[in-house]
């Protein structure tokens, strides 16, 4: 993050200060969002009959399917060590076997419509406070849950001429050629559509301006929800079926003009709204709330930390779960998880603002918290 931040807006020499050393305001030309979703975790009346039907817990199936396709190994899953369970990649196990025969022959029950929540934020997808809940392992205030979402894969839409995709980073590391070896794709298709740039006719690329507003309607949640197992079109290659787009739909020309002012107010806006809500309800960081280390502890520390000191054996847990509800926000018992569905309800797509004050007020974000060295500096910069 310190080395994200002094690329955007901090340490003298990033791309917004250069730019407000030049006379110009950099708000004015350059923004910086994130993604953020939610869901609810399926822990409802129909994972309680499964286990109890099987005899085998859901974290046990789920720690032996993470070790049967590698999860864990290399401090890739959820910790370094994997579930330790002994189960191996491309072998089945016992308890995860016993847990996903009861779960065949429990699904389609009436409670298991919603295993996912994330159509009440897409277009034309049922409001969340009218999808129900069946009281199982856990409450429902207490099933949801948010994380940030991060793209691996990098895309640069120029434009709505070119695009360049591929695991390129728009830094040092991947452009000098002396660090890291990446590869990406420019793409240049010569097909050209009739659209339109800051309020006048523009001729764009057909690929381009597809891509791009595919993309802007997915963050505003303007494109209907897609559900894996009822693949179209656009899941396949090219050279299967050609990608297709609703060219002139009310949606699509709500995204057409990137230069717009109605442009910019529905995604400043969208970003806006749901970062509110999501630091209602979840509480999130990093956050501008957050410019010192007091605010952290005050904001953050207390909440979302252990209070037992490092190393400590059975160390209290902390008051809150990261990433699940911030109840202290909230009424108890029923309530509760109706006044957070009614909150989560105004979010539309996964755009938030990316918070550039977040500890803005700290001399050195990270030799500050945490230590790094030379080797690592040389690495990242």
């Amino acid at each position: 993050m310190n080395f994200q931040y002094n690329s955007i807006c901090r340490g003298g020499y990033s791309i917004m200060e250069k730019i407000k050393k030049a006379g110009v305001d950099p708000n004015e030309y350059i923004k910086f969002y994130n993604l953020r979703n939610y869901d609810r975790i399926n822990t409802s009346a129909t994972m309680a009959k499964i286990e109890q039907k099987s005899g085998v817990s859901y974290e046990a199936a789920r720690k032996e399917h993470d070790d049967m396709v590698g999860a864990g190994f290399g401090g890739r899953g959820y910790n370094e060590y994997g579930g330790k369970t002994g189960a191996e990649p491309g072998q089945l196990h016992s308890q995860y076997n016993r847990y996903q025969q009861a779960a065949s022959s429990t699904l389609g029950s009436d409670d298991t419509e919603y295993d996912t929540v994330a159509s009440a934020y897409m277009l034309n997808g049922p409001p969340i406070t009218s999808i129900p809940w069946a009281a199982g392992n856990t409450d429902e205030i207490d099933a949801f849950v948010s994380e940030e979402l991060y793209i691996h894969t990098k895309c640069l839409i120029a434009d709505d001429r070119v695009v360049i995709v591929g695991s390129a980073n728009m830094n040092d590391r991947s452009q000098l050629g002396s660090h890291d070896s990446e590869i990406a794709v420019v793409i240049e298709d010569p097909n050209m559509i009739l659209s339109q740039m800051n309020g006048q006719p523009y001729q764009a690329s057909k690929f381009a301006a597809s891509l791009r507003r595919q993309l802007s309607r997915k963050h505003l949640g303007l494109l209907v929800s897609q559900d894996c197992t009822r693949p179209d079109a656009n899941f396949t290659p090219v050279n299967q079926d050609p990608n297709t787009y609703d060219w002139g739909s009310p949606e699509d020309l709500m995204v057409k003009d990137p230069l717009s002012p109605a442009f910019e107010d529905l995604w400043s806006s969208t970003a806006a709204k749901n970062t509110a809500i999501f630091e209602k309800v979840f509480r999130p960081v990093p956050t501008n709330a957050i410019r010192t280390w007091a605010d952290y502890q005050n904001y953050y520390g207390q909440y979302f930390v252990s209070p037992s000191p490092p190393g400590t054996e059975n160390p209290k847990p902390a008051p809150y779960q990261y990433g699940h509800v911030f109840k202290k926000n909230f009424p108890e018992g029923p309530e509760g998880a109706k006044a957070v569905k009614e909150c989560l309800a105004g979010v539309r797509g996964a755009l938030v603002d990316m918070p550039l004050e977040f500890l803005c007020d700290v001399k050195d974000l990270v030799r500050e918290g945490l230590d790094y060295n030379a080797l690592t500096e040389e690495i990242y910069t």
